[in-house]
């Protein structure tokens, strides 16, 4: 195990001259791009003199795509910022410009820089970009022990610039985009790369560079997650609904609104909020009239599709007992952390031990426990321990749940230990009887 003592900007800990706190560098305002804001690229002869530039350029490229996450039921991308030394930056409409396979192939094995990378990949694959390496200064701030991981307030601590954020939950599909979101955007990729540069370093100085490439290319080699089995039971509130039949209802509206959401590209929380769903299932109405006098259905579009949510929810009515969902959806992993006392209590006491054993050791390297290891991987390895428990088994149990090397390295053996139930203490031998 390494012993980290560098103390990091938004970062407790340390010791030395500055024992009393570190020292915050002064804040600029970032408030421009330093050439300006390029023109958005919107034409094939545009995007070809944009990849000339940056397969001209050297050294890794920052990314960035925004999304219209809570407006858009997809999640593509609206806008690709990308910027390198010696191409300067540019603004790529993704929607004008919906292949970008060639800027891709002209920046094959070249390093990406992005910030929380696992967000952006996937919509960026859609437009044909797809790395073949990736450094995540967001990821690599966690790994180097930051509180704040933030973009903005990795900005604001390491290179003492401040970025302004207002825009980062707008619209991005809107058309055209306005001159302030582009300055934004431009902005977003302005010094990502000193960023970069920062972070490496900081990762060399603690020793942790090598685990840092391992996380990057987990992170760039991941599948995108796959469909929810069923995702209706993710709705809020529905925790207060108790009967399977209520559960039916649930599905019935969530699946009607997901349907018209898809349909018309329009995130489902805009067409009708969980709130609805739980409000009406809980009224239970039967007619048009009995829907329309909950609060949540007085607006406009809600009561022009009144139609649709009381057909969802006579459709729940009339299934048989045999159809309605169970309360608790199954899974092929171990039960809810808080019920295994009731379920297993020697294994509940092996996951309070090795749970232990690795915050114990992310707190020494200054890292989220969560970053040290994956929580699903710890929570399997405890509920159905390798068998003999031993340093070689539990590293073969975790690298099959998908832990990587270095975690391994540092953690198999005092999870071996940790594992088994420890030897109960003697009873203390009975008192001479003097009698």
């Amino acid at each position: 195990m390494i012993d980290v003592t560098t103390t990091l900007p938004g970062h407790p800990g340390g010791s030395g001259p500055d024992a009393e706190g570190p020292q915050q560098p002064e804040v600029t305002p970032l408030l421009e791009p330093r050439e300006g804001v390029p023109p958005v690229v919107e034409t094939a002869e545009a995007l070809a003199e944009v990849v000339r530039r940056f397969a001209a350029g050297h050294g890794p490229v920052a990314v960035d795509a925004e999304r219209a996450s809570g407006y858009r039921y997809s999640q593509r991308a609206y806008l690709v910022q990308l910027r390198r030394r010696g191409a300067g930056s540019a603004l790529i409409d993704p929607i004008a410009c919906p292949d970008l396979s060639t800027l891709s192939a002209a920046l094959d094995g070249v390093e990406w820089v992005l910030h929380a990378a696992s967000q952006d990949l996937a919509c960026l694959a859609e437009v044909g970009l797809v790395p073949s390496a990736v450094f995540d200064t967001e990821l690599g701030g966690r790994l180097a022990g930051f509180e704040r991981v933030g973009l903005g307030a990795m900005v604001e601590n390491v290179l003492g610039l401040r970025l302004e954020k207002g825009h980062s939950a707008a619209d991005w599909s809107t058309r055209p985009l306005p001159e302030s979101w582009l300055v934004y955007a431009a902005l977003d990729v302005e010094v990502l790369l000193e960023l970069r540069d920062e972070i490496e370093a900081e990762l060399a100085a603690q020793g942790k560079l090598e685990w840092a490439h391992e996380e990057f290319e987990a992170v760039r080699r991941a599948a995108p997650p796959g469909p929810r089995a069923e995702p209706w039971r993710r709705t809020s509130g529905m925790h207060r609904l108790r009967s399977r039949r209520q559960l039916a209802a649930v599905r019935a509206l969530w699946e009607a609104r997901d349907a018209m959401a898809r349909r018309r590209d329009t995130a489902p929380g805009r067409i009708l909020p969980d709130a609805a769903i739980v409000s009406a299932v809980t009224a239970a109405p039967t007619t048009p009239a009995e829907l329309l006098a909950l609060p949540v259905f007085g607006g406009r579009s809600t009561r022009r599709h009144v139609d649709t949510w009381l057909a969802a929810l006579q459709k729940a009515a009339a299934l048989p007992d045999s159809a309605l969902p169970q309360p608790v959806a199954g899974g092929d992993g171990p039960p809810a952390p808080n019920r295994w006392a009731e379920r297993d209590p020697v294994a509940a006491r092996r996951l309070a031990r090795v749970r232990q054993v690795v915050s114990a050791t992310a707190e020494q390297l200054h890292m989220p426990p969560e970053n040290l290891v994956q929580p699903d991987a710890v929570r399997r390895v405890a509920w159905q321990p390798p068998s003999p428990v031993d340093a070689a088994s539990v590293e073969a149990a975790l690298r099959g749940h998908g832990v990587r090397d270095w975690q391994v390295r540092l953690l198999a053996a005092p999870l071996a230990a940790a594992l088994p139930d420890p030897e109960p203490e003697p009873a203390p031998a009975p008192a001479p009887d003097r009698a």
